[in-house]
């Protein structure tokens, strides 16, 4: 069992593989469309990614994108909703500016279809986009909004 982090989560984390060319690449995308800054980004590989995956069974084994939103409910119980494949995709997308916000609209497929579409790239993305030796170091601006 991994330990917890010790820091409050931010409301909106999504959890990549850091050695993906293609997730590194759609992390860059993420970071151009997101002009309220509401995404924020750990590596599953990390300390915080592993300590995520430690505190959800569903998590097990998953190796691309996952998207944690996290807070208080209107009573102030503390929740953490874990989203994975392509529902972390579409939550992901809704939250982006208006230019990009249309690429949600494939969340109208039937969830098993997407799921395949998305497994399909997930099985090719390191042919692909290849593997990546390290993460890209963040420039000073969006440094912040990448966590251990």
């Amino acid at each position: 069992m991994s330990e917890p982090w010790p820091k409050p989560l931010p409301p909106r984390l999504v959890l990549y593989d850091g050695v993906c060319g293609l997730c590194d690449a759609t992390v860059q995308f993420l970071l151009d469309h997101d002009p309220q800054a509401t995404l924020h980004f750990a590596t599953l590989q990390g300390a915080l990614g592993q300590a995520i995956i430690g505190r959800h069974a569903q998590l097990a084994g998953v190796d691309s994108v996952v998207l944690v939103e996290s807070g208080s409910d209107a009573q102030g119980i503390p929740f953490e909703r874990v989203f994975c494949r392509s529902r972390a995709v579409f939550r992901i997308l809704g939250g982006l500016d208006r230019r990009v916000r249309w690429l949600g609209v494939a969340q109208h497929l039937p969830a098993g279809l997407a799921n395949v579409a998305y497994d399909l790239v997930a099985s090719v993305r390191y042919r692909i986009w290849g593997k990546l030796d390290a993460c890209r170091i963040p420039s000073p601006e969006v440094r912040a909004r990448f966590h251990g």
